[in-house]
């Protein structure tokens, strides 16, 4: 099987695939101080608990201290094993038509690749992560650009730290818009301000694309929260990111 690990800012994401099939995943809270050791310990737990095969590992990171940590434990426990690491010059078929190719995260790069097989194009990602990023994908599956944003918890707690009666408070559905106590209020302001925020967002870009709202897809460990309240998101597949990194692989395989 291969195994896919997302190594986000927030989050590691792992999953195993059969083929096209996804068949576990597995999520880890995110220590920029972790040793290639402690990865691989981490890693093999998980994986051991089923039983799983590994032939091949697609893997990506954000977080530029678990890059190298990461390399290294690839190296070092799975020498044996075909192992791809997307990372600037590695072939993803995706034309990144910025200014600055080197500055886009790999992990927009994969899901631009996703989304783009799934859906086709024109299309936005909406990842809904430590930020939140919308990504456009163009006619051919090329990345156009984007937009980034604050992501929903580090708003939250931004407002909690800032604001001396305000609290952190769970990241559900309130009974309405209209709060009637502070914890509804807040999560009022967050749902539906972020999902206004995505709306608007989208809005905007398909006019300056000159079509109609594309297809909209919404993925990140947040995204739940949101998508219901959208008016623009048309699709929600939690494991975009790691279908990129498969089909990375696929790509790039003998």
């Amino acid at each position: 099987m291969l195994l896919c690990i997302d190594v986000g800012n927030t989050q590691i994401v792992l999953a195993t695939f059969d083929g096209a099939k996804l068949v576990h995943s597995w999520r880890m809270r995110t220590d920029a101080r972790l040793t290639a050791d402690e990865l691989a310990l981490t890693f093999r737990g998980l994986l051991a608990a089923d039983s799983v095969d590994i032939t091949g590992i697609s893997a990506c990171s954000t977080v530029p201290a678990l890059h190298r940590e990461l390399n290294v434990m690839l190296r070092r426990y799975y020498q044996d094993i075909p192992t791809l690491v997307v990372e600037p010059g590695v072939r993803t078929g995706v034309a990144l038509n910025v200014d600055n190719p080197r500055e886009v995260g790999t992990d927009r790069v994969v899901n631009t690749l996703a989304a783009y097989t799934l859906f086709g194009g024109p299309a936005i990602v909406v990842d809904f992560g430590t930020s939140t990023n919308f990504d456009v994908v163009g006619r051919k599956g090329e990345f156009l650009g984007g937009a980034l944003a604050p992501g929903i918890e580090i708003s939250l707690d931004a407002l909690a730290s800032r604001a001396a009666q305000l609290l952190k408070v769970p990241l559900v559905a309130p009974r309405g818009v209209i709060g009637k106590n502070t914890v509804e209020a807040l999560q009022s302001g967050m749902l539906y301000g972020f999902a206004g925020q995505v709306d608007g967002i989208v809005t905007r870009i398909a006019a300056e694309l000159g079509t109609p709202i594309p297809t909209v897809v919404a993925t990140g460990g947040l995204a739940p929260l949101v998508v219901s309240e959208s008016a623009t998101i048309t699709h929600h597949e939690p494991a975009l990111t790691l279908i990129g990194l498969r089909l990375v692989y696929d790509r790039n395989s003998p």
